[in-house]
């Protein structure tokens, strides 16, 4: 047994596509991802980090499936990272773990009964891993350090090698069908108006970097929560390419919860230096370059009810149906003490009835949306208070909070009413009249994007953000992680 702390090697990286799951041994497959590989890569030149192709970039990559040691880190230019293919490792005996094929052993090849329903969650999985490198293509360009610059590049990075891992089940598993949709993978485009991405959150602008932490904050969170539920499938390639995917999202969140952190910290800190108590003043306080917590504020009101969209509608014939056929768990499904069964449990879900919020008690089965939203929204709450307990040590006083569930929706049981953050239903006059105080105004945004400027010497942060509490892969804080 090696006693080297040096990670143990289980990707094959003598191939042209890294892989774990022995892509030698099936030709077609091999030939058809080689023929991919080229489009992706000419997508990723086209759409990825715009200016910053030839930058030598401190990047970590997946060298083994194993927490203890998965990844080794160095100097690499973008379009040369390994993006490869690697599932967790099988565990022998593992059954379906919920719905009516619960105790069955579980399925290493498509049922076909269930093609349609696993291709579509592969399609819509995948469709949002370019998405998110498309919206933040520009970002680099105004990165507050080098720090900061190398993490969006560490985060774009892993996204693209998800969109491989979707490929990688589509193009094995569902024959042409899945060829063509890996294809279209690479024609769709955030917030194009002919050919958008599928979900409505990544079609969002992503132009400053509080709106970068944001989106990697909660955004990344309900990938989280979607991976976490993948992850639970007894469909077997599904299950274990999402739980290894699960050890790199948890990356993406830090940069944003941290990203967030940081901003209120470097915010309260030169409050206290101009002596200013207020948190509302906000004039004095931008003029100090730095973002008030008010529009902070706003920024999480807007990011998490976008988001909260993307769980679909809360009481779901769909949901039910991948859960009851054994596809897409609940999160943490092993955890949950009941049947895993649910033909005959109800959730309660919150509802708007006869001009009134209810609680009504659903089918559970109707309602794997509705529970998955929740547990998002307590997931979140724990950042939050991190964030709150920034502004309270610093003696402050002001609480970021998250906004009424039925807030700013579009999707799902909400989607056609107005309500004010705190739950008041409101008009549509009202609302256009009070939104501003709630969600960024084109003043914030402006304000922001203003504020946003390149900082590349090492060791070096914009006025607007404070310098993390240790470096990446424990370098100092005048590391060059980004070689311009």
């Amino acid at each position: 047994m090696s006693t080297s702390n040096e990670p143990v090697m289980e990707v094959d990286y003598s191939e042209l596509i890294p892989n774990n799951v022995d892509l030698n041994s099936d030709r077609a497959l091999r030939r058809a991802l080689e023929r991919w590989q080229p489009n992706y890569i000419d997508w990723w030149k086209e759409m990825g980090p715009e200016g910053f192709q030839d930058s030598d970039v401190y990047l970590r990559t997946a060298v083994g499936v194993d927490k203890a040691g998965w990844a080794k880190f160095g100097y690499v230019k973008m379009p040369g990272y390994r993006w490869g293919i690697l599932l967790a490792p099988k565990e022998e005996g593992r059954v379906i773990a919920f719905g009516k094929h619960k105790g069955e052993p579980v399925w290493q090849e498509v049922p076909g009964e269930y093609r349609a329903m696993l291709r579509r969650l592969a399609v819509i999985q995948g469709d949002t891993e370019p998405a998110s490198v498309e919206q933040q293509r520009y970002l680099g360009q105004t990165a507050p350090s080098l720090y900061d610059m190398r993490n969006l590049f560490q985060v774009n990075v892993e996204e693209g090698r998800h969109l491989w891992a979707m490929v990688y089940l589509l193009q094995k598993y569902f024959g042409r069908d899945g060829r063509e949709e890996a294809e279209e993978l690479l024609q769709r485009r955030s917030g194009n108006a002919d050919k958008p991405r599928i979900l409505g959150a990544f079609n969002e602008k992503t132009p400053d970097w509080l709106s970068f932490f944001m989106f990697t904050n909660f955004t990344d969170r309900d990938g989280k929560m979607q991976l976490e539920s993948l992850a639970q499938s007894g469909f077997d390639p599904l299950s274990r390419t999402c739980r290894f995917m699960l050890m790199e999202e948890a990356f993406h969140m830090f940069v944003g919860e941290s990203g967030v952190a940081r901003t209120i910290e470097r915010t309260c800190q030169k409050m206290n230096e101009a002596g200013i108590q207020d948190p509302h003043d906000t004039e004095a306080i931008r003029a100090l370059g730095v973002i008030d917590l008010p529009t902070i504020q706003r920024k999480t009101n807007f990011h998490i009810s976008v988001t909260r969209d993307l769980f679909g509608a809360e009481v779901s014939t769909n949901a039910a149906n991948s859960f009851n056929a054994g596809l897409k768990g609940r999160f943490q499904e092993t955890r949950i003490e009941d049947d895993h069964r649910l033909e005959n449990d109800t959730y309660q879900v919150l509802r708007f009835r006869d001009s009134r919020f209810v609680e009504e008690d659903v089918p559970a089965l109707s309602a794997i949306n509705a529970r998955l939203l929740d547990d998002y929204i307590r997931d979140c709450q724990g950042g939050i208070n991190r964030w709150n307990k920034v502004v309270g040590k610093a003696g402050i006083d002001f609480n970021i909070q998250q906004p009424h569930k039925a807030f700013n929706r579009r999707i799902g049981e909400f989607a056609n009413i107005h309500v004010s953050v705190d739950g008041k239903l409101m008009d549509e006059p009202a609302w256009e009249g009070a939104k501003h105080e709630w969600l960024p105004t084109d003043e914030d945004l402006k304000f922001l994007v203003g504020l946003m400027h390149s900082v590349t010497t090492p060791g070096e942060y914009a006025s607007w953000i404070a310098q993390p509490k240790v470096g990446i892969d424990k370098k100092t804080g005048d590391f060059e992680y980004v070689r311009i």
